[in-house]
């Protein structure tokens, strides 16, 4: 997918806005999104960040020396339920990274209404699941849009 496609978000100032509409797969029995969906919506966050930002896991993938990420830490707090039908956005904001993590907080709202929280550790990794720091590029491409240091 192209990181200019609409359906990728786009960024408002450090923060990417990720628009998802709520399915009748991503609810349970009542209409209310299951409580697991909610982490597939912040995934979805922070790889189309990644994409707006010009970073393509199958590049880093390609790299002589490939690289992946996996969560390793996820923090999730539940304020309301959305529901079926319900337009969010998923916003998505890049803290720093320290050594092979990277720091991530994210929102899902429903216009002004809070739904939920996530904050996010991962790791870069080799592909034998070893933690490496990530590739130069990537850092130089997320760092405009990391948290300002004090």
């Amino acid at each position: 997918m192209d990181a200019n496609h609409p359906s990728a978000g786009w960024l408002e100032g450090r923060e990417h806005v990720l628009p998802v509409r709520v399915y009748y797969e991503d609810t349970d029995f009542t209409g209310v999104v299951y409580h697991g969906n909610y982490a597939r919506f912040f995934e979805r966050g922070r790889s189309d960040f990644l994409r707006v930002a010009g970073i393509s896991h199958a590049a880093l993938l390609d790299r002589p020396d490939p690289a992946a990420f996996t969560v390793v830490k996820l923090t999730l707090e539940y304020k309301r339920a959305a529901r079926i039908d319900d337009a969010l956005q998923v916003r998505t904001l890049y803290e720093s990274v320290k050594g092979p993590r990277l720091f991530v907080r994210q929102r899902i709202v429903r216009g002004d209404e809070l739904i939920a929280t996530a904050d996010v550790q991962a790791a870069c990794i080799d592909m034998a699941g070893r933690p490496r720091k990530p590739p130069a590029g990537l850092v130089e491409a997320l760092r405009p849009l990391f948290a300002p240091t004090a």
